[in-house]
């Protein structure tokens, strides 16, 4: 396997974590033993540095403070503070704030903790005078509530750790930490406050971290180590900051899912997928928290001798180059990383703010080189959809607006114009040309088929079955997807999807609550087992085939459909718990130049139900003019919406200079229609503002009777002269069955094959063993690059047999044999282990 840049920073520095905090000095005290504040100098320097760094951090400094970039942040943060202080003073009997009635609500109490936190920042930043700065009858105000809020609501220990434990662990401790630090609190209240906290660790072992625990991984353990590091500094524990920072340092190590450590499969792989909650692909929502407070720590840990972070830093440029910026496409965040944050209100253009937040203050800490890539970067990225504002810190805002500034900083983007990266560890793909982006989300026995939680992404359940979301450069994406995408389209005709035609129940429609609840039960259904993981928040599918080849920028994916494992384990289950059975189909995509190929055989459904595959679904405004036109079988024009059997349908919204075209690779009778939908967001939500949204939906569909199959290009950018051109059969199917799916591109002197059962499958000049995904192309010199993965991450070798041609090699990654026989040459690709990568050579002959 050839050696990338993101093996190279993925896995280099993964050898240095053990090293990477530095010895206590000799004076240290113990941890766990009691630290008195301010006993030592030495120690007193650093935990001061630390605390100085913090507030800095989210409160800014004089220096940056003063420019005119951060006004406008520093307004908003008074303004904030000033809308609190307005609510506490009306306050009703069991509340702090008017309208967060506290005792049984633990987002009430978080809440609460959050507000005092944000009170208490405006009395502590530098820069432009306000009767908030330094006001000391505020500040004395926060640290009485603080008490308050211990005495009545958080100190018991028997009376909380109601709701979510992600409160009681996380978040009450990352308020409260910050706070404690801005306020320069008391010694007695830091240390009941911290008693407590350590007291609310129950997934922890004695107070502390337990990197054995399911909850104590990923993002989640980045944020508890980085509150105990603010707590170690309040303290001046010197011992709990480096125990809390080599915790933290274990999300540096890339995930090597055949030797896991302490069972974790949350974290960065090699392939840059990124994985929370076990099996849920999460770059874009857990991902970025984790980036968010590694970042914090870095920054926090400047001017200390606590730890070596160079060797961090290059990891982490590692996720940003490998694992999130193919994740982004014209300043948004795809879709398929999202999980249950993808039904929140939040855009993928916010997303990318915190994203590139990061990457600001990143680059302070890169090797020269390295940061002037970043900068780049984030100059290419600075589009007007990203707000500055959003950024946590002033000091960020200060940098960001250098950077920009800077006319010697080109804008550069981190990702080739045309690429196609295989996230093979997390089951997605996204592909990019000039124009365009495709992003895929597939599953497995492996990774989850949605992820559903706490009320949010309440009809979840096929978007993990073959969704695909097509964008198109120059559009708004607010308009054609996020929030008002899962909104107005329905959840069975998804864009890509293959549904039974039935109707299913949320979770909260159908147990009364926002999960399922019988802890009698031998499964233990609470609202945070094991069981209610695997059955209702991130069910996996039962597949083990899903994945694909890479070969340059273009790639290949293939997928079996299945049921989840709650239908697989339905014996398993109380009487009472709801299961559901999918459709069957076999599907693959081909993603080359100007077209996506997509191939689907088995279409159908054991209970005899109709099924539907959805081709495509695009929203529009009310308003927007839409054109649709095309032309049938026959060759006759045809246009508007209606069943036909097309040759080729363009899909054209004017209003929005936006186009994209089908074309039909096999004759399949298609229903092509225009709704206007309106919904509330609160549908997919339940904490979403009931706010109604009104679309036009273009959906294109496919239903029919039995066993079906369906072979179509989708063409993005496409004019009519672009589609009738196809016509001449510069692209072929060359198989589309439940055993083998190919096609051919002749312009590209391209063959793309998946492969699905047992034996050997002939393809045009190929012999395929067994399952398998191989992409083959003639390069201009005359050369053949072939490129081979295993999609089901079980087999050991792959063989592939070329007829009548003797191959020599030109280069090759490590794993691949070459045999010549009489017939041809027999090529062996060694996948054991590889979980889904390409192995990729080069040959003469």
């Amino acid at each position: 396997m050839d050696i990338t840049r993101r093996r190279l920073l993925s896995f280099v520095p993964a050898a240095a974590l053990l090293t990477a905090v530095n010895p206590a000095p000799a004076s240290a005290v113990p941890f766990g033993a009691t630290a008195t504040r301010g006993a030592s100098a030495t120690r007193a320097a650093g935990t001061s540095q630390l605390l100085a760094n913090l507030v800095g951090i989210f409160a800014g400094t004089p220096e940056s403070n003063q420019r005119p970039e951060v006004k406008a942040k520093l307004a908003a943060l008074d303004q904030t503070a000033r809308t609190w202080l307005s609510a506490m003073d009306r306050a009703q009997a069991g509340e702090l704030f008017a309208g967060l009635p506290l005792g049984t609500s633990d987002p009430n109490l978080n809440a609460s903790y959050q507000h005092l936190y944000e009170i208490a920042l405006a009395t502590r930043r530098p820069g432009p005078a306000s009767d908030l700065q330094g006001n000391a009858a505020i500040q004395a105000r926060v640290i009485e509530k603080l008490r308050w809020l211990h005495d009545n609501y958080y100190g018991d220990q028997s009376k909380g750790y109601y709701g979510n434990w992600f409160t009681w662990e996380i978040g009450i401790s990352t308020h409260v930490g910050k706070t404690l630090a801005l306020l320069d609190a008391p010694a007695e209240l830091i240390s009941t406050y911290v008693a407590s906290m350590d007291a609310y660790l129950r997934n922890g072992k004695d107070g502390d971290v337990d990197l054995d625990s399911r909850f104590h991984t990923g993002a989640n353990l980045s944020d508890i180590t980085a509150n105990r590091i603010i707590q170690g500094a309040l303290l001046d524990d010197d011992a709990r900051i480096r125990k809390a920072l080599q915790d933290q340092f274990s999300v540096f190590a890339t995930i090597d899912p055949y030797n896991l450590q302490h069972g974790v499969t949350d974290g960065y792989y090699a392939d840059g997928s990124f994985i929370q909650h076990d099996s849920v692909a999460y770059t874009g929502s857990y991902g970025k928290g984790l980036l968010t407070r590694v970042v914090q720590t870095v920054k926090t840990l400047d001017g200390t001798d606590y730890a070596q972070s160079g060797e961090l830093v290059k990891v982490v440029q590692g996720w940003i180059e490998e694992g999130f910026a193919p994740l982004i496409f014209e300043g948004w965040m795809t879709e398929v990383v999202k999980g249950r944050a993808i039904s929140r209100t939040a855009t993928g253009y916010d997303d990318v703010a915190i994203v590139v937040e990061a990457i600001v203050d990143l680059a302070d800490y890169a090797e020269p080189t390295d940061a002037a890539r970043l900068k780049r970067y984030v100059k290419f990225t600075a589009r007007p959809t990203l707000n500055p504002n959003s950024f946590v810190s002033p000091v960020s805002i200060t940098r960001f607006a250098a950077i920009t500034a800077d006319p010697a900083i080109v804008p550069a983007d981190l990702n080739p114009a045309a690429s196609s990266v295989a996230f093979n560890a997390m089951d997605r793909n996204v592909h990019r040309r000039p124009g365009y982006a495709f992003a895929l989300s597939r599953s497995s026995a492996r990774i989850s088929k949605y992820e559903y939680m706490s009320g949010e992404n309440l009809m979840p359940w096929f978007q993990g079955d073959g969704a695909y979301y097509l964008y198109l450069s120059g559009q708004d994406q607010t308009q054609a997807f996020g929030v008002d995408y899962l909104t107005t389209v329905s959840p069975y005709a998804l864009a890509g999807v293959t549904a039974p035609v039935e109707q299913r129940s949320t979770i909260p429609q159908l147990y009364g609550t926002p999960y399922y609840d019988n802890p009698g039960h031998p499964l233990n259904f609470t609202a945070s087992s094991e069981s209610q993981n695997k059955y209702v928040y991130f069910p996996v599918g039962t597949n083990q085939y899903s994945g694909g080849a890479t070969l340059g920028p273009y790639g290949a994916a293939g997928w079996i459909q299945s049921s989840d494992v709650a239908y697989a384990d339905q014996d398993l289950l109380p009487e009472d718990f709801v299961v559901y059975r999918n459709a069957d189909a076999t599907k693959s995509w081909f993603m080359l130049d100007d077209e996506v190929v997509v191939l689907a055989a088995g279409i159908g459904d054991q209970d005899h139900r109709a099924v539907t595959t959805s081709i495509d679904a695009r929203l529009a405004a009310p308003a927007d003019q839409l054109t649709i036109n095309g032309v049938l079988r026959n060759g006759r024009a045809w246009s508007g919406s209606g069943d036909a059997d097309l040759r080729w349908l363009r899909y054209a919204n004017t209003t929005a200079a936006t186009s994209l075209g089908y074309y039909f690779l096999q004759p399949s009778k298609v229903t092509v229609g225009i709704e206007q939908v309106t919904r509330s967001r609160r549908v997919i939500r339940t904490s979403n503002p009931d706010t109604s949204v009104t679309k036009q939906i273009f959906s294109l569909s496919h239903q029919a009777p039995g066993r079906t199959a369906l072979a179509y290009a989708l063409v993005p950018n496409a004019t009519e002269a672009k589609l009738r051109s196809y016509l001449y059969g510069r692209l072929l199917v060359l198989a589309n069955s439940t055993r083998v799916q190919a096609i051919r591109h002749s312009g590209l002197d391209l063959i793309a094959v998946n492969t699905f059962t047992p034996g050997h499958h002939q393809v045009l000049g190929l012999s395929v063993d067994g399952p398998a995904s191989v992409i083959t192309r003639r390069n201009a010199d005359r050369t053949t690059s072939i490129a081979v993965s295993d999609p089901t991450m079980s087999r050991t070798t792959i063989s592939v047999f070329v007829l009548g041609r003797r191959l020599t090699t030109v280069a090759a990654d490590p794993g691949i044999t070459v045999t010549h026989t009489p017939a041809g040459t027999r090529l062996t690709f060694t996948t054991h282990h590889l979980h889904g990568a390409s192995l990729t050579a080069t040959f003469s002959g």
